[in-house]
C-alpha cells in the first residue's frame, strides 16, 4: 500500500528501530526543536552534535531539550565540523547526517569527496516529497539540491533514485513528468530536447518500474483539466507522481513557491549516498526538519555498525 501521507511515513519510522545521527554545525535551534518532536512521535535517535557546544548547550537548556542521548563535540568552525560528521557516518557511527547552521555547499563538498565522503555507486540527487493541500497523494520533486546543471545521463539517475524513493514508499509503478516550458520541443529549450531523450530511453528499457514522459509543462503534469484541454494524451499527464525539474534552480524555486504559496510541508533529503543527507535551508522549521528526519529513519533501514 502506498504511503499518502507524512502521518503515515512516521507511523512507519516508528518502527524502524533506533537511529544514530551526527548534525554538522548543531547550534541550531530548530535542529535540536525538530529532535524533540520525533521524541514526541516516538522515533528513537541519538548520536553526534557536532559545533559550538557552547550555544548548543545553551539552545538546549533555554528550550528545555535534553541532551542527554547525543554527545557533543565541541567544534566551531563549519567545515571541520562537516569533515568530522561526515567521517562519523563513514566509519559506521551514524546511520544519517544532518546539516545544520552552515551552507550546503560546505557540507555537500566534504560529503562528495572521493577519499573521505559518502559516494556510493550512484549520482548523489535531492529528493523532496511534498504533502500539498488539495492534493490526494504525496508528490516527489527531484532534483533541487545537488546537481546544478544535469547532463541527459545525470537526469538518468535523478529520475533512477526518484523512482527508487516512490517504490520504497509504495509506489509500484510510479508516474514521471520530466519537466520543460512546454509539451513542444524547441531547439533553444535544452530541457525539451533532453525530456525527450530521456521519455525516448525509458520507451527502450533504461528506467524500470515506471511511466516516463516529457517533455511536461507543470499544469500539464499534474492536472486532468489542463491536459484535456490543451489535448495532451499521455498515461503521465494530469497524474503525475514524480517531477523532474531541469535544472536545482528551477528546482528549488519550485520547492519553495510550493511551501510558502500554497502552505505544503515538505520532507526531503540527499540519496545515492552511503547514508541519506539532510540539506533542509536554514530557515525551514523544525517540523519540515522533523519530516525529513522521519523519511530518512523510514528509508534507513539498517542500523550503525559500531556503538557510540
Amino acid at each position: 500500500m502506498a504511503v499518502e501521507s507524512f502521518a503515515q511515513m512516521v507511523e512507519l519510522a516508528r518502527n524502524r528501530g533506533p537511529k544514530r545521527v551526527a548534525v554538522a554545525a548543531a547550534h541550531d535551534p530548530e535542529v535540536l526543536l525538530s529532535f524533540e518532536e520525533a521524541r514526541k512521535a516516538g522515533l528513537e535517535i541519538s548520536g553526534y552534535l557536532v559545533g559550538d557546544a557552547h550555544v548548543i548547550e545553551a539552545i538546549a537548556r533555554q528550550e528545555g531539550i535534553s541532551l542527554a542521548d547525543f554527545e557533543v563535540i565541541h567544534e566551531p568552525e563549519p567545515t571541520k565540523a562537516a569533515r568530522t560528521v561526515v567521517l562519523l557516518a563513514r566509519e559506521g557511527k551514524a546511520d544519517i547526517v544532518i546539516k545544520g547552521q552552515l551552507k550546503t555547499a560546505e557540507l555537500l563538498s566534504v560529503a562528495l569527496n572521493r577519499e573521505i565522503g559518502l559516494r556510493d555507486k550512484t549520482l548523489m540527487t535531492h529528493v523532496g516529497i511534498f504533502e500539498i493541500p488539495g492534493m490526494h497523494k504525496l508528490i516527489y520533486i527531484s532534483d533541487s539540491g545537488v546537481v546544478p546543471y544535469p547532463d541527459v545521463y545525470q537526469k538518468l539517475e535523478i529520475i533512477r533514485n526518484a523512482v527508487e524513493v516512490a517504490h520504497r514508499f509504495g509506489l509500484e509503478m510510479p508516474k514521471v513528468a520530466i519537466l520543460a516550458a512546454t509539451e513542444a520541443v524547441h531547439p533553444k529549450i535544452p530541457a525539451s530536447i533532453d525530456a525527450l531523450a530521456l521519455a525516448k530511453m525509458a520507451e527502450q528499457g533504461w528506467i524500470e518500474g515506471a511511466i516516463v514522459d516529457g517533455p511536461m509543462a507543470l499544469d500539464t503534469a499534474i492536472s486532468e483539466y489542463s491536459a484535456r484541454v490543451k489535448g495532451i494524451k499521455s498515461p503521465v499527464a494530469g497524474q503525475a507522481d514524480i517531477l523532474i525539474v531541469p535544472n536545482v534552480e528551477a528546482g528549488n524555486i519550485m520547492a519553495k513557491g510550493i511551501l510558502y504559496f500554497a502552505r505544503a510541508r515538505m520532507a526531503g533529503h540527499v540519496v545515492g549516498a552511503k547514508v541519506p543527507i539532510l540539506i533542509n535551508s536554514r530557515a525551514d522549521e523544525a517540523e519540515t526538519r522533523f519530516l525529513s528526519l522521519a523519511m530518512a529513519i523510514y528509508l534507513s533501514t539498517e542500523p550503525a555498525t559500531q556503538s557510540k
